[in-house]
């Protein structure tokens, strides 16, 4: 990093980089919404639970650290409120329902790449890269057979670390979870296929074309109801 005081990091700055584009580490990016006070002694915990945890062996209390800093963060983040808004009931039981799934997470099966911005192959590093033109595009549906093996799952998404869900998919694409609720007599069937699209595009888009017509292609499914995973 330049030396130039017009381009050293501010502790604002490094507190909201944690997010599309930047470090893309979403798991961090409640930092944003602490104070400089708040951030700091969440810090100075964290490098003395980091110590104690060397020292013993025992990760717990870091891990609790960081989820107590999320919740104080997420606590005091302002919250959208609604009246009134949609609200369908199931005319039967969760147990006679045919389930479908949506997710935002990025995921497609191996040989069906979407080929965001028309880009073939697009690396990770690369979709992070780009995520304000990401933004500015309408979302790509991928349809994944429920019966995927996990092996033959690609997840790619410019917002936010994917390494968790590369390594087990149900993280944000459970489809063995819900395989399993279907073997357990939970539901009645697990409708296929399940879909997935990267969540950072034109929410305007998303909201007024190309959702109402992903709602309709649903209906034509004949699904009761749907497990939605935003991410």
């Amino acid at each position: 990093m330049s030396e130039s005081p017009d381009h050293l990091e501010t502790f604002e700055s490094f507190k909201k980089s944690f997010f599309y584009g930047n470090r893309s580490d979403m798991g961090f990016k409640f930092l944003a919404h602490l104070s400089d006070e708040q951030a700091s002694a969440f810090f100075q915990g964290l490098l003395a639970k980091l110590g104690d945890a060397y020292d013993s062996q025992n990760a717990a209390p870091v891990f609790e650290h960081i989820r107590q800093g999320q919740i104080l963060s997420y606590a005091q983040e302002a919250r959208a409120e609604y009246a009134s808004g949609p609200f369908c009931p199931l005319d039967k039981p969760v147990s006679q329902a045919r389930i479908m799934l949506l997710t935002s997470s990025g995921h497609f099966v191996q040989g069906d790449d979407p080929q965001p911005l028309g880009v073939e192959n697009m690396t990770q590093t690369q979709a992070e890269r780009q995520i304000m033109s990401f933004l500015k595009e309408p979302p790509r549906l991928s349809a994944i057979p429920v019966d995927t093996p996990a092996e033959q799952l690609v997840v790619r998404h410019g917002g936010y670390d994917v390494r968790g869900a590369r390594k087990d998919p149900n993280v944000n694409l459970p489809l063995g979870r819900l395989r399993e609720m279907v073997a357990d007599h939970l539901f009645a069937e697990f409708v296929d296929p399940a879909y997935s699209f990267v969540g950072a595009c034109s929410q305007t888009r998303l909201k007024k074309t190309v959702g109402p017509d992903w709602v309709n292609k649903f209906k034509g499914s004949d699904v009761d109801a749907a497990v939605l995973v935003p991410v």
